[in-house]
């Protein structure tokens, strides 16, 4: 693998726009192609199989640009098309997903707390992160909730006013999450609205912003490898299967006016 090849990230939308720019400000030197597939978001909404489907179709279109990295930045993708997208990508690519390095940080620094984990329908149905936690054989009790009315909301800019503030809210009083003593956004869109999330939780419960670990996790990986660009400064790139205005938005406000952004057709559907 190139050194100065870029590191590929994919969503289903906005959401994984807050996972590279963590990975931007971490390390800026690296060139970023980032795929929203906005034709067929929210992915929470949809199929493992549909999943699967994107994911693959998503992760050619990566290693067909010789991405040396692949960033699964959506939760749903991560609990569903993991396996997929690292069968396809094997010894080209190192490929990483959104929930493992959460749930090894959590594990790590918060033993034997209670966990609250909020996502969409296809991540808390899959039950990824209870697996993934009894699978690093945390002490952490984990209490899980669905939310899916906050991505969508999310996609189509409805977030810091009384409406979406009334959503979250309606959430997180659910009987589900009583008793929790950490937040785990296991969504990421749900960033963009984690102060929101603090004042209503008036700072009783603490936060887990995944996007610095993950973007953490990408950097050891490619240091061990010895796979850190050696540019003065990378460029980014943006990519859509649907060029919509709240994609465009979005991207600005993370990247500012300069960002690149193109609509490409991976599907006739």
């Amino acid at each position: 693998m190139n050194a100065n090849a870029p590191i590929g990230i994919f969503d289903s939308g906005v959401g994984g726009l807050t996972v590279a720019r963590a990975i931007r400000d971490l390390l800026p030197k690296e060139d970023i192609l980032y795929f929203g597939d906005t034709a067929h978001l929210p992915y929470g909404d949809r199929s493992p199989a549909l999943i699967r489907q994107y994911a693959e179709g998503i992760t050619n279109f990566l290693l067909e640009r010789h991405c040396k990295a692949i960033v699964i930045a959506c939760n749903s993708a991560s609990a569903n098309a993991l396996e997929t997208v690292t069968r396809i990508a094997v010894d080209k690519a190192d490929v990483f997903d959104v929930i493992s390095p959460i749930v090894k940080h959590v594990a790590s620094r918060h033993p034997n707390k209670v966990v609250g984990v909020i996502g969409t329908k296809a991540t808390i149905n899959s039950k990824s992160y209870p697996k993934a936690f009894k699978d690093v054989d945390a002490s952490n009790e984990i209490k899980a909730l669905a939310t899916p009315l906050l991505a969508p909301m999310i996609e189509e800019g409805f977030i810091h006013d009384e409406i979406s503030r009334a959503v979250l809210k309606r959430y997180l009083d659910r009987p589900e999450l009583d008793g929790i003593e950490l937040l785990l956004l296991g969504c990421t869109h749900y960033p963009i609205i984690s102060e929101d999330v603090k004042a209503l939780t008036a700072d009783r419960i603490e936060i887990i912003d995944p996007p610095q670990v993950v973007a953490e996790q990408v950097r050891l990986q490619l240091e061990k490898k010895k796979l850190l660009a050696e540019r003065e400064r990378g460029d980014q790139y943006f990519y859509v299967s649907d060029l919509t205005d709240a994609f465009s938005n979005s991207t600005k406000l993370f990247f500012g006016e300069d960002a690149k952004l193109a609509s490409v057709e991976l599907w006739n559907h």
